[in-house]
Order: structure tokens, then C-alpha cells, then sequence
């Protein structure tokens, strides 16, 4: 892996791929592999892509008590470090990482795509109570499966699916960093006003099968200069995962569209 230095710690990200620069931000309950692992063959004969990794993965520093402004500024390292501005690519809690780097360095920002960020106030006091029990105990399955059942309100049958899938070991084994996550949307104060420098053309995706509600989708929507929404037909939260090809073909005609 390749690693820099941030304001706040060591970070690092793998490169692969040959086209311009794409920087990819990847979510909770997985890490610089995991996230894009459908569409990393899709993505690197079309970009040059520099997939982070966040605060306790790969050879990124784990610390305790960052918040969102601190790994937006881990992104902001390495958008700095390419020498020209790059495309970047952000899901569900890296969108929020990604949206914070895009308002540190917009002048790094060829074009956003962010994959539903979520809304800091969708996280239920009652549910993240239980996962901080779980946390404490080190039951890091019954803390992933709590948080796609109760917040993510993933279908009984399709949560089932994923827990005996070979997808499930490595959503647990990020368990700990991402209630490191949880923790930092928590003390987040999210003010979609705030991104209205934000100038770049922006791409927001949603899943036609996503609750809607959770994310912040429509209040960035009504705040930047060239926005546009695009729904994934059938998908959730994870097409790139679901639906790689569509995934894949949707984020293409918009970057180098």
C-alpha cells in the first residue's frame, strides 16, 4: 500500500488502474478491498483509482475520537498528493468523509459522486445503545447484525442471506472500526447548507430500495450549483456489491460522460 501523512495520522490506499485519477471513499462494515472488490475490474481499465483506507484499516492508523472533518482531511491528503484534480467517489459514511474533503479542497474536485451519505440524526439512541453494549462485550456479529437490521432495516430473509454468505467475515471483521464510525456521525453536526461552495458537477445515487429517509440525498440535492439524482432500479445500499455492472456503468457516463 502506499501511505502519506494527514494533519492527525498515518494513511494509506491502493492504487491500481490506468486512466484519470478516481478516489474511493469506502463505507462502514468494510475497508478498501471490500467495498469495490465487484467493480474493481470494471473501474481500473477506465480510471486510475486510489482506494482509501480509512481510520483502522489497511495500514491507516486506528485512532479513537476522530470525527468526520478528520478523515475528510485524511482525503484531502491524498487528493492533494496526485498533483491534479481527481474524480472522488464516496458510499454511505465515506460520502460524508468525501463530501468534507470535497468542502476542504474543492479546487481537487473534477466531479462527486456520493452514494447515500447518511443522516448523523438516523442513528436511533435505543439501537446504538445496544451496539455500544455489544462493542463493550468485543460481539462484534450481534453488533453488525443489530446494525443492518435495526438501522439499515435490511429484510429479515436478505439479512439471513448475507450472514451465511462469504460477504458476512469481513463485514464482522471491520466491526470494531466502524462503530468507530457510528461514534463519529454521532457527535457530527450535518449542515447541508454548508457544501453550497461546492461547485463541480455532483452525481447523487440512491436505491429505489433504500429508505429514502436515512440519507441526506434531497437536502444536498437542493443546495448544489450542478447536481443530479440518479436511482438504482432494485438496489439498496450496496450496488456496487448487488449490481457491479450497473454500478460500474452508471458511475462511467457520468465521470468521463
Amino acid at each position: 500500500m502506499h501511505r502519506l501523512r494527514s494533519p492527525s495520522a498515518s494513511i494509506s490506499y491502493d492504487r491500481y488502474g490506468e486512466g484519470p485519477p478516481l478516489v474511493l471513499v469506502h463505507g462502514s462494515f468494510s475497508n478498501h478491498t471490500s467495498n469495490w472488490e465487484f467493480v474493481k475490474p470494471l473501474l481500473e481499465d477506465r480510471f486510475t483509482v486510489y482506494a482509501v483506507a480509512r481510520r483502522g484499516r489497511g495500514e491507516t492508523d486506528a485512532t479513537n475520537g476522530h470525527g468526520v472533518a478528520d478523515e475528510g482531511a485524511d482525503v484531502a491528503t491524498v487528493l492533494a498528493a496526485l498533483g491534479e484534480p481527481a474524480f472522488l467517489l464516496g458510499h454511505s459514511y465515506g460520502g460524508q468523509v468525501a463530501l468534507a474533503a470535497a468542502a476542504r479542497a474543492p479546487e481537487r474536485v473534477k466531479k462527486l459522486v456520493l452514494y447515500e451519505p447518511p443522516w448523523p440524526t438516523a442513528l436511533d439512541a435505543n439501537v446504538v445503545q445496544r451496539l455500544d453494549a455489544f462493542a463493550r462485550a468485543g460481539d462484534w456479529d450481534s453488533l453488525a447484525t443489530t446494525f443492518f437490521r435495526d438501522l439499515l432495516a435490511v429484510p429479515a430473509a436478505e439479512l439471513d442471506g448475507l450472514r451465511s454468505s462469504p460477504l458476512w467475515p469481513p463485514i464482522v471483521a471491520d466491526a470494531k472500526a466502524s462503530f468507530g464510525d457510528v461514534r463519529a456521525l454521532l457527535r457530527y453536526e450535518f449542515v447541508a447548507e454548508r457544501f453550497r461552495p461546492i461547485t463541480c458537477p455532483v452525481l447523487l445515487q440512491i436505491g429505489t430500495e433504500s429508505p429514502r429517509h436515512l440519507y441526506v440525498t434531497d437536502a444536498l440535492a437542493g443546495v448544489f450549483s450542478d447536481v443530479r439524482i440518479e436511482e438504482l432500479p432494485g438496489q439498496a445500499h450496496e450496488g456496487m456489491t448487488t449490481a457491479p455492472e450497473m454500478y460500474a456503468a452508471a458511475i462511467t457516463r457520468f465521470l468521463l460522460g
